[in-house]
Parts: C-alpha cells; sequence; structure tokens
C-alpha cells in the first residue's frame, strides 16, 4: 500500500473483522428479540431458539475478530483500556450477554429477561461507536452511523426472528408488519446518515449509492411485497414470511459488508501550511 494525499481504502480491517459487525449486530438483535419474546410470554421454543442462535451469531463474530488479530494471544489486552476504547468495552459486554443469556435459559425469570434486553442493546451500541471513533474514515465517523448500526443490528435479528417462527409454525403477519416497520426506521436513518456524509472521497460514493439500493429495494421493498402478500394470501403465507425475515437480514449484512470493506476510504493526508526555512 502507498500513503500519500489521496485517499485509500483501509487495509487493516479486513473481511474477518467485517463479520464481526455482521455477525455480531445480529447476534445482539436476535438475543434482544428472544428477550423480548420471554417477556411476552411466547412459545418457549421460539424464544430459545432465537437467543440460541443469538449467541452463537456474537460467538462467531467475536471468533472471526480474534483471527484477525495479528497475536491473538496478545488479545487479552484488549480488556485492559475501557477508559477511552469502545472496543474494550464491546470485549467486556460481550461476557455480560453470554452470562444473561444462560441465566435466562436456566431460571426462565423475567428479571433476566429484561437484563438481557439492556445488555444485547448495550453490545450492538458498542459495535456502532467503535465505527464512529475511527476518525481517519469519513464513511465511518459521520456520528449519525451509530443509530443506523443499532437499527440494522435489530432488524436483522428481528428479520432472523421472524424466519425462525416460521420454521417453528409460530409466525403471523403481524409479525411480518413488525419486521418492515423496522425496516423503514433502519433506510430513514441510512438515508438521514447519507445525507450528513462530509467530505466523502470520490472513490466511496458507488459503494454507499450500492448500500443504499440493497437497503431500500432488498431490504425494505421485498419484505414490504412479501408480508403483504402473507396478509392476503394463506396458502403462501409462511414462504412469503420466512422470505421477508431473510432478506430483510441479508440486506443488513450486505450493507455492512459495504460500508466496512469497500466504503472504508481514508480522508488521506493533507498539509495546510508548508514549513519554510528562515524568513519570509
Amino acid at each position: 500500500m502507498s500513503y500519500g494525499p489521496n485517499p485509500w481504502l483501509q487495509a487493516h480491517w479486513d473481511a474477518r473483522a467485517a463479520v464481526n459487525f455482521m455477525a455480531g449486530g445480529s447476534g445482539g438483535g436476535l438475543v434482544l428479540c428472544a428477550a423480548l419474546l420471554e417477556i411476552a410470554g411466547a412459545y418457549e421454543p421460539l424464544w430459545i431458539a432465537c437467543l440460541g442462535l443469538g449467541l452463537v451469531l456474537i460467538a462467531a463474530g467475536l471468533t472471526a475478530v480474534w483471527f484477525e488479530i495479528g497475536r491473538p494471544l496478545r488479545a487479552v489486552n484488549v480488556m485492559f483500556n475501557a477508559r477511552t476504547s469502545w472496543m474494550t468495552r464491546e470485549s467486556l459486554v460481550a461476557p455480560l450477554v453470554f452470562a444473561a443469556g444462560l441465566a435466562l435459559f436456566a431460571l426462565d425469570s423475567v428479571v433476566f429477561a429484561a437484563l438481557l434486553v439492556a445488555l444485547a442493546l448495550a453490545f450492538v451500541f458498542t459495535q456502532a461507536r467503535i465505527l464512529r471513533a475511527a476518525r481517519g474514515i469519513a464513511a465511518w465517523s459521520e456520528p449519525r452511523v451509530v443509530g443506523w448500526i443499532v437499527a440494522t443490528g435489530l432488524t436483522e435479528g428481528a428479520g432472523l426472528a421472524l424466519a425462525l417462527a416460521v420454521v417453528l409454525s409460530q409466525a403471523t403477519p403481524i409479525a411480518g408488519w413488525a419486521v418492515v416497520s423496522l425496516a423503514l426506521v433502519r433506510y430513514v436513518l441510512w438515508a438521514d446518515y447519507a445525507r450528513h456524509l462530509s467530505a466523502l472521497p470520490a472513490a466511496a460514493v458507488p459503494a454507499i449509492d450500492e448500500t443504499r439500493r440493497w437497503l431500500l429495494a432488498v431490504g425494505f421493498g421485498l419484505p414490504l411485497a412479501l408480508v403483504a402478500l402473507a396478509t392476503v394470501s394463506g396458502s403462501f403465507a409462511g414462504v412469503a414470511l420466512a422470505l421477508a425475515g431473510v432478506a430483510a437480514w441479508f440486506a443488513g449484512w450486505r450493507a455492512k459488508f459495504l460500508l466496512l470493506r469497500r466504503a472504508a476510504y481514508n480522508r488521506g493526508f493533507a498539509i495546510s501550511h508548508l514549513p519554510v526555512r528562515g524568513r519570509r
């Protein structure tokens, strides 16, 4: 890689780091859905399935970023900088999510479910703040990226929960409309984020535009059409709802991959004042 005044695509965070945000965000959203389903008294195998898959996704994301570290055995050092590092805060919240999730599975307690809602939301929020803290990447450092990352994690989790509900014969069009509503909020937050991007390198614009198309067409338009079909047609309701959930989830994964791997251009160098030897 050659460094200079022109923006360049960062290469320090590769696809493995992207998987942490993709799987971790979906897992956090799915764990939150599981806790809410338990509080609502939903079908027990459904919330247990959501909880199990959510924890597996979070673990997969953390494992991927662990393999991305140049010296994995030194990964424990990330735990010792909670005062300034959002990555440290993510690594501290994650074990609490697992502990609360296992406690909820073992005790089936509303108290642990409520605690798990807060912890899952905190986990997704810490991931969003990691991106916000990367000041050198124009597409990441925009403050509105935080709201969008949280919203897409919740939408992805809800989409997966809807697909699992279909598998367990518990899905209803009402649940599908809830996913569509979250997908709409996600797209509105994305549009607001993209509108406020400043000093975005020209090379990052195609990835931002492609992300918008994925979120609008696949992440919102397709689930909207499928849930509408499920509402009016009982014959294809299950398949339509499952596909709607998968579309809402996959669009979020694709959007985050584009943001982390193809829109991640450094701002480049700028020297506003050149040093001059002697007097002028």
